[in-house]
């Protein structure tokens, strides 16, 4: 009898279902249904600005709605072009190169600039799209344990490859915690490495005047530094952007397959990044504004006796334990007027189901108060988490980092 093949996915369905880590679409309003947004990325809460609409329309009405082709083609506009300089100048990186997501400028820089006679050391907890361009590199990899400066010594000095890559989310986007960048950059000089930095949950948030954590750790400007962007957070719009020495650039020009096979960024979200550094430029108090804001949460939680953290820059995340706690707490906060994340496995380890919590800069007296009422509700219903719920490592597992 042939099997249906159809039967071993609706199986692994049932897993997930009876596991609680069942993942579904849901289409949201303008509004985000009414409820006080705790769950996107819209770190400086740009991404509905008028300012920001108006340099997309701008650049929709001179540019059209789409890039046309890739960015070797027809893809690379004047927008473009002004964009890899801008964003460059705004870290005080050598050279840019935007790319039409954060994902993808991670998969061109990573597998771009190591290959199959590397060594590329990550973290432990670095983001999954960092996870995959090490699978997508070739490259010997090698995981350590989350901001283990001396593991990750350890790696560089007993290589045997020529070649070595260090990479790191400046920002960890669910524990909200920052990378050791300006140890990590005295060991990777040290031996002769390049040090990557995801500055994903960074840009626009830490930093002088959002410049990002490795402008902040004196990092700027660093020939064996490369920094990756996304735009789709605190610049409130969609892309992605790889930024370091000219040299990497025209690597990444002539062999990134991310950079090279992908249709370019639509010419509207261009116009949109561009109007969001004008805002930074004019507003340089925004991100103190998105910080202030995530520590205000993270008291608040704590306060309730709920698992936090200290945040490195607006994310929060409440450690519940379970999948279905998790599930659980953010229904109790949408039932109070608050939209939450909900992040399970395999995106946090066993053990560790979290509601993530993202500060805007733009958050009221009045939804802090809110929030609080809701989360006093999910200390009451779902209880605390307690450390006993998992011996599990902090981190991902090390099969899903490789």
């Amino acid at each position: 009898m042939v099997r249906d093949p159809l039967a071993r996915l609706r199986e692994a369905t049932g897993r997930r279902t009876d596991a609680g880590l069942r993942r579904r679409l849901r289409p949201r309003t303008p509004d985000h249904d009414g409820l006080i947004d705790l769950a996107s990325n819209d770190y400086l809460g740009l991404s509905r600005d008028p300012r920001l609409i108006e340099g997309a329309v701008a650049a929709a009405r001179e540019w059209g709605t789409g890039s046309t082709g890739s960015r070797l083609v027809t893809g690379t506009t004047e927008l473009h072009a002004e964009l890899d300089r801008r964003l460059a100048a705004f870290t005080g990186s050598a050279a840019g190169l935007v790319f039409s997501s954060g994902f993808l400028a991670n998969l061109g820089a990573v597998a771009g600039l190591s290959g199959p006679a590397a060594l590329v050391v990550s973290d432990q907890v670095n983001h999954a799209s960092i996870v995959d361009a090490c699978r997508l590199s070739r490259a010997r990899v090698v995981i350590t344990p989350h901001r283990d400066v001396a593991a990750v010594e350890r790696a560089l000095a007993e290589r045997d490859e020529e070649d070595a890559l260090v990479v790191t989310d400046a920002v960890f986007s669910v524990d909200g915690d920052q990378a050791p960048l300006a140890e990590l950059h005295t060991v990777t000089r040290r031996h002769g490495a390049l040090l990557v930095i995801d500055e994903a949950h960074a840009l626009g948030v830490v930093g002088d005047g959002g410049r990002g954590a490795a402008h902040a750790a004196g990092l700027s400007g660093e020939p064996d530094v490369v920094l990756t962007l996304t735009l789709s957070k605190s610049l409130g719009a969609q892309g992605g952007a790889v930024l370091g020495a000219p040299e990497m650039i025209e690597t990444l020009v002539d062999t990134g397959r991310s950079f090279i096979f992908d249709t370019a960024l639509a010419p509207p979200a261009a116009g949109a990044v561009l109007a969001a550094l004008d805002v930074l430029a004019a507003e340089p108090g925004l991100p103190a504004l998105a910080r202030d804001r995530a520590r205000r949460i993270a008291s608040i939680a704590a306060g309730l006796g709920l698992h936090t953290s200290s945040p490195a820059a607006a994310v929060v995340p409440v450690v519940l334990g379970e999948p279905t706690a998790a599930v659980r707490g953010a229904e109790i906060c949408a039932e109070h007027g608050v939209r939450v994340g909900c992040f399970r496995p395999p995106s946090v380890p066993k053990g560790r189901a979290c509601l993530r919590l993202t500060a805007r800069a733009s958050l009221t007296e009045f939804e802090l108060t809110t929030l609080e009422g809701a989360l006093a509700a999910v200390a009451g219903q779902v209880g605390p988490y307690s450390a006993c719920v998992t011996s599990g490592p902090r981190g991902r597992e090390r099969e899903e980092s490789a």
